[in-house]
């Protein structure tokens, strides 16, 4: 069993010393991961640092623990740039990233930030292919619906090829998103009761099989 820990963002707010301790003495103590949230644009209640900087922040100050988004509301973002913000991060911590990965539901963040919110589900579905690509590959050539890529790629590559992609539904995920985790995650974020785990489980895994993959090798992580 893994035990990770929460980054209390909102509470430490600006103090940059208190989120240092704070990292630090999780990674001292053997906790296995640490979580940050993604949010752009929130109501007044309390501050949420933009988690790839707070982490490189925090990858500078540890030496072990996993650093992990949880998570990136990925089709409100440029997926290139994504991909490269990512990788950059895997380097600068030695490949100790694992990235979560959503879709959000704040229609009025999406508008502010340019990105439609009614095609989400299908956008990060193509946003999974693209960075897996650029993570993997040298140079790239890639044409989707909203992303292109012309004989290009990152460089540096991140350590991780590709980096661990875990996705992470607001509740109970509905069937369309435990097929997704199934055809392309790494693993998932629990938020479901135990009464309700076995049943979005087998789904996932019977996605995993069609699209032969084995189901034991996605993870689930409660909390």
């Amino acid at each position: 069993m893994k035990i990770g820990i929460s980054l209390p963002v909102r509470e430490f707010e600006n103090d940059l010393g208190a989120i240092k301790e704070f990292a630090q003495t999780a990674d001292e103590l053997g906790y296995t991961h640490l979580r940050v949230p993604d949010q752009v644009l929130r109501p007044n209640s309390g501050h949420l640092h933009e988690p790839m900087m707070l982490l490189a922040f925090v990858a500078a100050v540890t030496e072990r623990i996993e650093l992990v988004p949880s998570v990136i509301v990925t089709p409100s973002r440029q997926t290139v740039l994504l991909a490269k913000q990512a990788a950059e991060l895997d380097v600068l911590s030695g490949g100790r990233l694992r990235l979560g990965i959503g879709v959000g539901g704040s229609e009025a963040e999406y508008r502010s930030l340019g990105a439609d919110f009614h095609t989400r589900g299908a956008r990060i579905e193509e946003q999974i292919g693209l960075l897996k690509a650029l993570w993997t590959q040298e140079s790239v050539n890639f044409s989707g619906r909203w992303d292109v890529v012309e004989g290009a790629g990152l460089s540096p590559l991140p350590i991780q090829q590709p980096i661990p992609l875990w996705i992470g539904p607001s509740g109970v995920p509905v069937q369309r998103i435990r097929t997704r985790i199934g055809r392309h995650a790494d693993g998932w974020f629990v938020l479901c009761s135990p009464e309700e785990f076995p049943g979005v489980s087998a789904d996932i895994a019977a996605a995993a099989r069609a699209a032969h993959r084995e189901p034991a090798m996605i993870g689930a992580e409660a909390g």
